[in-house]
């Protein structure tokens, strides 16, 4: 098993939830966490820090495990933005390229999706990004690489059933471009499981 995959299926199985709504998801079967006394682990009543943090993790697991300096980043970007901190959270999770990628289905997972920009198959507005946490604006196209549309991963991710592309993505199938048309609210943003920003933003903000 890949790393990639190995880190996933971890992730999910330490939430207890199968946060990608994945059918292939261990959780499915095994909802215990990982290791060799996870059926043995008893889950008894969380303190609040230990509530926020979970929830940060399920959040930042969500975007392919960023790193704990990428995510701390984007939130001291969110709580510098006018409005509710945590609509603004979501709303610069949601303008990364790689979850961008994801979401229009150009790929099967968002981990596949940083590695599918890291390898220069996309492009933004015609030319080259290969830098998964670049933020895309609203009214940029977003565009699998003429030599990368054949590719098994892409063609297998646009049949997928079982994800929907959300209505602030306008997608043309046909020639794989996809629009980003507005940054989500919180409400518009396809979750499988419950999120929760606003505890994220109390973690920080303790």
């Amino acid at each position: 098993m890949s790393k990639r995959h190995s880190t996933k299926y971890k992730i999910d199985r330490r939430m207890g939830e199968n946060i990608w709504g994945r059918p292939k998801s261990p959780v499915n079967k095994r909802p215990t966490p990982p290791g060799q006394h996870g059926n043995s682990m008893r889950r008894g009543k969380m303190s609040d820090f230990g509530t926020q943090l979970r929830a940060k993790q399920k959040l930042k697991g969500y975007y392919g495990n960023i790193t704990e300096k990428q995510f701390r980043r984007t939130y001291d970007e969110a709580t510098r933005q006018k409005g509710d901190t945590s609509e603004n959270l979501v709303g610069l999770l949601e303008s990364r390229l790689d979850a961008v990628v994801y979401r229009a289905k150009f790929v099967p997972t968002v981990f596949a999706a940083r590695q599918f920009v890291n390898h220069g198959h996309v492009l933004v507005n015609g030319k080259k990004v290969n830098i998964p946490s670049y933020r895309v604006k609203p009214g940029d196209t977003i565009e699998v690489r003429e030599k990368s549309k054949t590719m098994a991963l892409v063609l297998e991710a646009l049949e997928m059933a079982e994800r929907e592309v959300p209505e602030y993505i306008s997608l043309d199938v046909k020639a794989m471009k996809a629009t980003y048309a507005r940054v989500p609210s919180f409400d518009e943003v396809p979750y499988p499981v419950v999120m929760e920003p606003n505890l994220v933003i109390e973690f920080y903000s303790r």
